[in-house]
């Protein structure tokens, strides 16, 4: 089977979107995302298809497509569905797959679930995404905390945003994590650019092993 990498974020409006494009890329991978909150313009796995370069068939389908631009919870309430948490599984692919996740993984999905609580149910190794600000630590080592209880296997933490050295050592100690680089923001949002990025800020590898 081939490799499955799960993108989260510790918070909102952090750049996990364009991670996961990037991510995407740099493994030459296909690219999911389950649950669609409604989109004010494009959906994710439109940006995410122009940003990586991705072929059609390299983006799956989502499960579930929501119309409100709000939290899933309650936009299922809005348009009068339901999610159903067991078929969300995660798709077979021929290539690396990387599935973007919720912005926190505490959102609930429906009366009885948390986001959280269907990575539990996969299993697959996750990439915790966090910005580098300092108001960031605290999300991101309760999000640490939060996947460790579950026993849900973390490759690590890659940060979005400007150098803020004090940020990243604070998270990799008392987090106890590896910290797998920093995507730097870009200038120019170009597909040339992400590629470029994430090239000079991560390595491939990293991301295919399985955690300890």
């Amino acid at each position: 089977m081939a490799a499955q990498v799960i993108v989260t974020g510790a918070d909102i409006g952090i750049g996990k979107t364009v991670f996961a494009a990037g991510l995407t890329g740099l493994l030459d991978g296909a690219y999911w995302q389950p649950v669609q909150p409604g989109a004010r313009e494009e959906r994710d796995s439109e940006v995410v298809s122009l940003l990586a370069g991705l072929r059609t068939d390299r983006v799956l389908p989502e499960a579930f497509c929501l119309n409100e631009p709000l939290s899933p919870r309650t936009s299922v309430h809005i348009d009068g569905v339901e999610i159903d948490v067991p078929a969300l599984a995660l798709p077979a692919t021929d290539r690396p797959l990387v599935v973007e996740g919720g912005s926190g993984l505490m959102v609930p999905l429906n009366k009885h679930a948390l986001y959280i609580d269907v990575l539990a149910r996969w299993n697959a190794p996750v990439v915790l995404c966090a910005g580098t600000d300092l108001c960031t630590i605290s999300h991101t080592l309760l999000s640490l905390e939060a996947l460790r209880v579950r026993s849900i296997p973390v490759l690590g933490v890659a940060f979005i945003g400007e150098r803020m050295a004090y940020t990243q050592m604070t998270v990799a100690r008392i987090g106890q994590v590896r910290v797998l680089g920093r995507l730097p923001h870009l200038a120019s949002l170009m597909p040339e650019a992400l590629s470029a990025a994430m090239r000079a800020s991560f390595n491939p590898a990293d991301f295919l092993k399985v955690p300890n």
